[in-house]
């Protein structure tokens, strides 16, 4: 049950990040080729902190949070290289939180140390 639970916060808290916290603006220059006002890689940058911010809070470990950073940056450039559509896009942002849920519970089988004590 600890699983499911941490997976559903990471889950609610991606679609935050990718949805409501993430512009009309930063969702268009996040990709290469974009207004060259602010460098592409920047707004892909900061876009990733929030996630990696998101997951840091929620689970209490930066480590996971600098692991999102990354990974959701990778994941991010490549839908904007067309390489996968919105669809896959986002399985790969979930299967990476599932991964974050499942390293929680096997780190700490018997305690909760996230922020959110479920």
């Amino acid at each position: 049950m600890a699983f499911f639970n941490l997976f559903l916060l990471l889950a609610m808290g991606h679609f935050l990040g990718d949805f409501a916290l993430q512009s009309d603006r930063m969702a268009q220059e996040k990709c290469a080729g974009a207004d060259p006002t602010l460098p592409w890689w920047i707004w892909l940058t900061a876009h990733g902190a929030i996630h990696g911010l998101i997951v840091t809070v929620l689970t209490g470990i930066p480590l996971l949070g600098l692991a999102e950073w990354a990974l959701h940056g990778f994941i991010d450039d490549a839908k904007c290289r067309h390489r996968y559509s919105l669809v896959t896009d986002q399985v790969l942002h979930l299967g990476c939180k599932a991964a974050w849920a499942a390293l929680m519970v096997l780190m700490f089988p018997a305690e909760k140390p996230w922020l959110l004590h479920l």
